[in-house]
C-alpha cells in the first residue's frame, strides 16, 4: 500500500491508498522538529484507533516546509523500510514539465495539484488552494503547470488584522448573514468573507482575460467548502486533491521509472 503524504505550512496530512480508495486521512499540526520516532508513535497510534490493517510498501511526500524532509526520509526508512519519492526533487518524475522562468522553485503542493486536476478534469484550468496561502495555479492543455498567483491565505490576514489592531478581536471565518456587520466580529468576518469572494472572483476573472479564453476554475483546501457556498464561485471543489495528487504522480513513476 501508498502512504502520501502532504506536509504543508500549518497542517500535515497522512493518507493511505490501497490502489483504488483512500482508507483513511489523519492530519496533525506541522512541526519541524518532530522526529522520525514520534510519526511513527502519532501514526501508529491512530492506525490502531480506527482498526486499519495494512501493509505500507512505499510512501511519497510532498513538502512545502524543507526542514521536515529529512525526518520524513527517516521515518519511511525506519518504519516501512522504503525509499520514498519526494515531489520536487530530480529523481521524482512528472507527467508534465512545468513551463515557468528557468531556475524558478516551483511549491511541490502545487505541482501535485496541478497533477490531481489534470487526472480528473483535463487542462485549461485554474486551481485555487485555500491554505496558509491562497494559491491561484494555471493548468494548461496538456496538464503542464504554467504560473499562477499567490495572496496571503484567509487565516493569515485575519490574524495579521487581529495582532495590527489591539481592538480588534481574534474571529473565526464564516459567511455572515448581512454583508453590513452590527457589530466588530461581523463586520470583520464580513470583511474578510466578501474580500475574499472578490478575490477570487476578480483574479481568475483576469487569468482568463489574459489567456483570452474560458477556463474551468477548481478549488481545494480547508477552506474552500465555506467559498463554495457562494453562488457561482468555482465550477467545481475537491476536497481531497493534494493527496490524489500524490497518487498520480507516484503511479506516473512506477510506469516511467526503469
Amino acid at each position: 500500500m501508498l502512504l502520501a503524504i502532504d506536509c504543508g505550512n500549518t497542517n500535515t496530512v497522512f493518507s493511505i491508498w490501497d490502489g483504488e480508495k483512500f482508507l483513511c486521512t489523519l492530519r496533525t499540526s506541522t512541526h519541524h522538529a518532530r522526529t522520525a520516532d514520534a510519526y511513527f508513535t502519532w501514526y501508529s497510534t491512530l492506525v490502531k484507533h480506527y482498526g486499519i490493517e495494512v501493509d505500507i510498501t512505499e510512501v511519497i511526500i510532498s513538502s512545502t516546509v524543507p526542514r521536515v524532509v529529512f525526518n520524513l526520509r527517516v521515518f519511511a526508512d525506519r518504519f516501512f523500510g522504503c525509499r520514498p519519492l519526494v515531489v520536487g526533487k530530480p529523481e521524482c518524475l512528472l507527467p508534465q514539465q512545468p513551463r515557468v522562468d528557468a531556475d524558478t522553485q516551483i511549491g511541490p503542493d502545487r505541482l501535485v495539484n496541478t497533477a490531481g486536476a489534470y487526472d480528473r478534469h483535463g487542462g485549461n484550468l485554474i486551481v485555487v488552494d485555500f491554505g496558509t496561502a491562497t494559491t491561484f495555479d494555471v493548468v494548461g492543455d496538456d496538464g503542464a503547470y504554467e504560473g499562477g498567483v499567490i495572496a496571503p491565505g484567509v487565516n493569515l490576514s485575519l490574524e495579521a488584522l487581529h495582532m495590527a489592531a489591539a481592538a480588534l478581536p481574534h474571529v473565526d471565518i464564516a459567511k455572515p448573514e448581512h454583508v453590513i456587520g452590527t457589530n466588530t466580529v461581523t463586520c470583520m468576518q464580513s470583511g474578510v468573507f466578501w474580500g475574499y469572494v472578490g478575490l477570487v472572483r476578480e483574479i481568475c476573472a483576469q487569468i482568463k482575460s489574459e489567456r483570452d479564453r474560458d477556463m474551468m476554475i477548481v478549488a481545494t483546501g480547508g477552506l474552500a467548502a465555506l467559498f463554495q457556498q457562494n453562488e457561482a464561485l468555482f465550477d467545481a471543489y475537491e476536497e481531497d486533491l493534494t493527496m490524489h495528487g500524490l497518487t498520480v504522480i507516484h503511479r506516473y513513476n512506477k510506469e516511467n521509472t526503469p
